[in-house]
């Protein structure tokens, strides 16, 4: 049987073995790169076909891994109800969908690219963690960061509630292909921050598209949920950190 694709990187830096249940969004997200790019650097025909034991490179080509090491994040703010910026104007409803998990084999290919361009990533730069956040809904918090329990904030709200992007970017994931996210979207911000909107009633943005600070992306919705509410996560190079300690006092 011919040997799978990359294993000759396997454990070593910048690189990802696949494990059983694995989604090229999921191992995209928990290193902070957008899924595109991991189709594009490791020359994947099919997107939606990964194989348990395949290793992929998930850093630039020519990038050391071991420049981008993460730096502590500063110390939390408090949590505490208060309006937030009156967002901007929605743009056309997505409905780009994103690959399917390795095991899957009867969910659509990715849409193609828009006519937009991923970038390619680079090494963290010092002005990486000069980030303006805003909150990205107005609810109360009902469930905090816990590294074990959760990878972000749980903020509630009615269906259809808008949801913002917390600072500027581009969305990177437009679609519901990740379990337990429901409808999702993903927004790379630098070579550093991508934020994660889960839960989702409509998403209205798509792949590719740049947005701004206090911008309606989403509304709130259960999707995926036992109740409405935004699921909202900070990832530092795939990591993912207490919101609470990045966003603004309420």
């Amino acid at each position: 049987m011919p040997a799978l694709p990359g294993v000759e990187n396997a454990g070593k830096p910048g690189f990802y073995t696949v494990k059983r249940g694995d989604s090229l969004i999921r191992i995209a997200l928990e290193n902070g790169q957008n899924w595109r790019d991991l189709v594009a650097w490791n020359k994947l025909d099919n997107p939606n076909l990964i194989e348990v034991g395949q290793v992929l490179r998930v850093v630039p080509p020519g990038v050391d891994p071991t420049a981008a090491a993460p730096r502590p994040v500063a110390a939390a703010g408090r949590v505490e109800p208060r309006p937030i910026e009156k967002p901007a104007a929605p743009a056309a409803p997505a409905s780009t969908t994103g690959p399917a998990i390795a095991t899957a084999s009867a969910t659509p290919a990715p849409a193609a690219a828009s006519a937009v361009p991923a970038t390619t990533p680079a090494p963290a730069r010092e002005g990486d963690d000069d980030v303006a956040w805003i909150w990205p809904a107005s609810g109360p918090v009902i469930a905090v960061f816990d590294e074990q329990r959760s990878k972000g904030l749980a903020i509630t709200g009615k269906a259809g509630d808008p949801v913002l992007a917390a600072a500027d970017g581009r969305v990177v994931y437009a679609g519901s292909g990740l379990r337990g996210y429901g409808n999702l979207l993903i927004v790379k911000h630098n070579n550093t921050y991508l934020t994660a909107y889960a839960h989702n009633q409509t998403l209205l943005v798509k792949e590719d598209q740049v947005v701004r600070r206090g911008q309606k992306i989403a509304e709130m919705g259960a999707t995926d949920a036992e109740r409405v509410q935004l699921h909202f996560e900070i990832r530092r190079q795939g990591k993912p950190v207490d919101p609470a300690k990045l966003l603004p006092p309420r």
